[in-house]
This record gives C-alpha cells, structure tokens and sequence, in this order.
C-alpha cells in the first residue's frame, strides 16, 4: 500500500521509498522519511497530500506520495 491508499490521520510505518531518484531519496532521509519511520497522512488533495514525520508537516505530489510504500 502506498500513502496515496492510506487513511487520514493513521499512523503508518514508511517500509520503503522506491523513487528511482537518489537525489530525492536523500532529500527524504534528511527530512526524515526513510525505512521503519512513522508517518501520518493529515490531508488528501487532488495533486497529493500533507504528512506528518518527526515534527514537521509536509506537503507533497501524488507521483512520490505513490512511491512511498506503507
């Protein structure tokens, strides 16, 4: 399941991130979104969602949303 399938306001366990872009993995790795992190959804939007990780709030598209597994 990825975070495009996943409930509003559910805890989940982020089990892998399969961007195919190392660049972007690193990105994610520095805001905390890797293997084994929780991570909430907060919001559903059309072009992609709001997560919570660690003690941010983050807005992104449903294109990496969809390739982070749950």
């Amino acid at each position: 399941m990825n975070l495009r399938q996943a409930q509003e306001g559910v805890e989940y366990t982020v089990r892998s991130i399969a961007t195919g872009d190392s660049e972007l993995e690193s990105f994610l790795f520095s805001l905390g979104c890797y293997s084994g992190e929780p991570i909430t959804v907060i919001a559903q939007k059309r072009s992609g969602c709001v997560i919570a990780v660690k003690d941010g709030r983050y807005s992104i598209d449903k294109q990496l949303a969809e390739a982070i597994e749950i």
